[in-house]
């Protein structure tokens, strides 16, 4: 089996990421802070998972010049964080500009120096917020570019094993592959108990839901 590395945010998606790539074969955990609200909370949801998976091998990078750059809720503490909206169009607040692109970048990076041949990310196309770097079509042109910018004997393959899938049935793969779900945050404002109104709150509990499976985490409101 190729060696991989795995972008783990710590949230759901990248959870059950975690344990497609975990059952799979040898893994490496990434995880990026880049100066969003709930910072502090995700890194411990990472390592937490990271301990849970025995992985040895895990990179912890900063790239706060996001917050620096600003444009999103999730970064800038003048922008509020909107409750609910999962029915708008448009791109949310709380997408933070070309995210995806740096965080890979960096997992190209490393899996060029580490030997890993795939690099497996949660993203999500159908039921996710409507970032525009959570597209299949947008992975597909980065591998081409990973694959152009590294050493002619690196080949890196971007893994998207979420990509079509609904919240419910990441829930429900998450349930089959006893991911550690209850490790997980997903909440954009709050870091004690989630806030049970943001976005991705109102997806994972829409998901949960739906899949007929209790949600593990609290909530400040449900």
């Amino acid at each position: 089996m190729e060696k991989a590395v795995v972008l783990v945010s710590g949230g759901m998606d990248s959870t059950v990421t975690a344990a497609i790539a975990a059952a799979r074969g040898e893994c490496a955990f990434l995880h990026v802070n880049y100066g969003q609200r709930t910072e502090g909370r995700e890194l411990a949801a990472f390592t937490r998972i990271a301990d849970y998976y025995n992985i040895r091998e895990r990179l912890v990078v900063d790239i706060s010049h996001l917050k620096l750059i600003g444009g999103s809720a999730l970064t800038d503490d003048n922008i509020a964080v909107p409750q609910g909206g999962l029915d708008k169009k448009e791109v949310p607040v709380t997408y933070v500009p070309f995210r995806n692109a740096h965080l890979l970048s960096i997992a190209v990076s490393w899996a060029e120096v580490i030997g890993a041949e795939e690099i497996y990310i949660g993203a999500v196309e159908e039921d996710s917020s409507g970032y525009p770097d959570c597209t299949g079509e947008f992975f597909a042109a980065f591998e081409k570019a990973a694959n152009l910018g590294t050493r002619p004997e690196t080949r890196v393959k971007i893994v998207t094993p979420l990509i079509h899938l609904r919240k419910s049935d990441i829930v429900k793969k998450g349930v089959e592959l006893g991911a550690p779900l209850e490790l997980s945050w997903s909440c954009y404002k709050d870091s004690v108990e989630a806030c049970g109104e943001c976005d991705s709150c109102l997806l994972r509990l829409r998901g949960f839901r739906e899949a007929g499976v209790k949600d593990p985490i609290p909530y400040r409101k449900r």
